[in-house]
């Protein structure tokens, strides 16, 4: 509390005289969040977690992708940045329901497809293979082991990466969990927040973290690359989606990993990480997979 005291009073000549005492916000499993008022006006206030650079996130980027987001009505305002913290407007919102994220697939893949053509460049690229290799690194020095079957999670990674290699480069979100979408009160605006991860990569992961980790099923995933595409969807786009799904997981399991090592907070990243390779091996052994990865590579 001392630091977040400190974190007002020199936001104070901007935003205002601080007024109550914030308000832990719930959810965040990077970051502390917290809801402040500040001359008058209500912000969020995020503090970066311990050692959260090494998760691969370059604060710079986040803001830039948030301030750019925010220019197309698709995130909130960002209101001030200091070297420790971003500072945002806080939007009246409530959760969503994972039925309510599928039925505005539509909505959030045009949503991305904005911020995706957006001129904005970032100064962070985001590959999954070379974050399971940081990864497994920061791990080992730090005198751990990764767990059984982070070697076929690497693998998989690798063999998906050849088959989709390719796309241009720009600007993601690459953070798509159920938390990081919301519905603004007032107009009803479909909002994305937490844009940490952002950074130069193939929109395609964009696609697939927000199917997998909103439990999309194929029809879903149908209307969504549908409105991201303007078209009908050819089966290499299809097959690309169902791929970056299972892209998706070998991130997060990687991610549940490392934090396990390096995070103070207090949540199970072991038990977050097994979920999700759990997931990624499943998948990679159906019998389509092979197909996509061939139909995708065509």
């Amino acid at each position: 509390m001392a630091e977040l005291d400190d974190i007002l009073q020199r936001l104070a000549p901007t935003l205002g005289r601080p007024a109550g005492v914030p308000e832990p916000l719930d959810g965040g499993i990077t970051n502390r969040n917290f809801r402040a008022t500040l001359g008058g006006s209500e912000y969020v206030i995020r503090l970066p977690g311990k050692d959260t650079e090494l998760l691969g996130i370059v604060r710079e980027a986040e803001r830039r992708a948030n301030d750019a987001a925010a220019g197309l009505g698709i995130a909130p305002a960002v209101a001030a940045a200091l070297e420790e913290c971003l500072v945002t407007r806080f939007v009246t919102c409530r959760p969503l329901a994972q039925g309510e994220i599928a039925a505005a697939a539509e909505e959030i893949a045009l949503a991305l497809r904005s911020f995706h053509e957006s001129p904005t460049h970032l100064p962070a690229s985001f590959s999954v293979p070379r974050l399971l290799a940081d990864y497994a690194m920061i791990v080992e020095r730090r005198g751990g082991r990764a767990p059984d079957g982070y070697a076929e999670l690497v693998a998989v990674a690798a063999r998906i990466a050849v088959a989709i290699a390719g796309a241009d480069l720009r600007p993601c979100h690459n953070d798509l969990l159920p938390g990081n979408l919301i519905r603004a009160q007032g107009d009803g605006r479909m909002m994305i927040v937490d844009w940490e991860y952002a950074g130069m990569g193939d929109p395609r992961f964009d696609l697939g973290n927000l199917s997998v980790n909103n439990h999309f099923d194929h029809a879903d995933d149908e209307r969504l690359l549908s409105a991201y595409y303007g078209e009908s969807p050819t089966d290499n786009r299809r097959a690309a989606l169902v791929l970056m799904r299972v892209m998706s997981d070998a991130r997060e399991a990687a991610w549940g990993v490392v934090q396990a090592e390096i995070s103070e907070l207090d949540f199970d990243f072991e038990g977050y990480a097994r979920e999700h390779m759990e997931r990624l091996h499943a998948a990679a052994e159906q019998p389509d997979f092979e197909e996509c990865l061939a139909t995708a590579a065509g």
